[in-house]
């Protein structure tokens, strides 16, 4: 039986960088201890389980040090004032499927002879916010009258996403790393990300976060492409950051969703805060959260009142907040996003693409479910 020579401190590393604690790597390994203890040593299949529970490259384990990991785009969360530092393997790996996903889309995009997108990298840090906010609106074709007829904000959210993926945004949205539902997104560790290319701007939003989250998050990830800056953020309506680009891009999402000039001659500031917020979250479509945000810009709120309105807000969004599963298929379109979709398996029926590169993609392992998400994409 192959026995292999691995550090002890490597075995810690990986628990430590997957968030297990030692306890529960030995109730899960019995010969744990021994094994960094120095005592024993796992066989190679062993050590293959363990590299797989604990989301490690197997490569990895076999090193003398620790290798120090960072973020492939740029890391601006925070705790405080303070940079996050040690990314997940959840978030690391969701990055990296991600810069597959678009690094095969451009190369389809420049095949198919697509032209640049003019508004990656149109924005510059020094651009007026209300002129920036206006000029993504009008690419979207986002109008705030409109949206105030739409059902609900829930409804506006789905079509904001929608509106992106016409222009030719990728828009991911998932709670999980690819299709493992035994790896869950922490959406205090990130709300979302932005990677900035002329024929391919991703943004992935975790859809661990409430859904009421999730628009200011697409907002802010979307100022990020029109600045043509790439990045993973974990802002919220209500953050104050010292970083110059999140705050830039704070500031125009909340000016994209809900215009400053309109909300202040529709806000009655000496009116109960809760039916005001109510009700401009229906006449905005927008989530209670960045109402709060308004209402503070707008001069209606202290900092110290924004910050208790918005824990007190969020609570009770997360009190109601209810998960469903849904429908697979319409699912696993929002994960991969629908533009991403469509012209991965285009191409694969067309014999461009392997089959088997597109169910890696797509995170599927049976042909079946290929073919049945094509359909419901309206792909014969």
């Amino acid at each position: 039986m192959l026995r292999v020579e691995i550090k002890p401190k490597m075995l810690r590393w990986a628990c430590e960088r997957a968030g297990i604690d030692l306890a529960e790597a030995e109730d899960r390994f019995p010969q744990f201890a021994a094994w960094t203890a120095g005592a024993a040593r796992p066989t190679l299949r062993q050590l293959e389980e363990f590299a797989r529970a604990t989301h490690a490259p197997l490569g990895y384990l076999f090193l003398p040090e620790p290798p120090i990991e960072q973020l492939p785009i740029p890391d601006f969360r925070t705790i405080g004032a303070e940079r996050r530092r040690h990314p997940s393997p959840d978030l690391l790996d969701t990055v990296y499927l991600c810069q597959q996903r678009q690094e095969w889309f451009h190369d389809f995009a420049r095949t198919n002879g697509e032209q640049p997108l003019e508004f990656v990298g149109w924005a510059q840090l020094d651009s007026d916010v209300g002129a920036a906010a206006a000029a993504i609106r009008g690419r979207l074709g986002f109008d705030v009258e409109a949206r105030a007829q739409i059902g609900t904000w829930t409804d506006a959210l789905r079509e904001f996403i929608e509106q992106a993926d016409r222009i030719g945004v990728l828009v991911m949205v998932n709670g999980i790393v690819g299709s493992n539902t035994r790896r869950k997104l922490n959406a205090e560790e990130f709300r979302g990300f932005a990677i900035a290319d002329e024929l391919a701007p991703l943004v992935f939003i975790n859809g661990a976060d409430t859904k009421a989250a999730q628009m200011f998050t697409l907002a802010h990830e979307l100022a990020h492409i029109w600045l043509g800056k790439s990045a993973v953020s974990d802002v919220a309506p209500v953050s104050m950051t010292v970083n110059t680009v999140e705050t830039w891009c704070n500031r125009v999402a909340a000016e994209m969703l809900v215009p400053l000039e309109g909300f202040r001659a529709e806000y009655r500031k000496g009116d109960d805060l809760r039916s005001e917020l109510d009700r401009l979250a229906r006449r905005f479509k927008v989530s209670t959260l960045v109402i709060l945000r308004r209402m503070y810009d707008a001069g209606g709120l202290r900092r110290a009142e924004l910050d208790a309105a918005y824990a007190t807000e969020l609570k009770r969004l997360l009190a109601v907040s209810k998960q469903s599963g849904g429908n697979f298929y319409l699912t696993q379109a929002v994960r991969v996003g629908k533009r991403f979709a469509r012209a991965l398996i285009a191409s694969t029926l067309e014999g461009q693409t392997l089959h088997r590169d597109a169910l890696r993609l797509l995170g599927f392992s049976k042909l079946s479910t290929f073919r049945e998400l094509g359909q419901r994409l309206g792909i014969p």
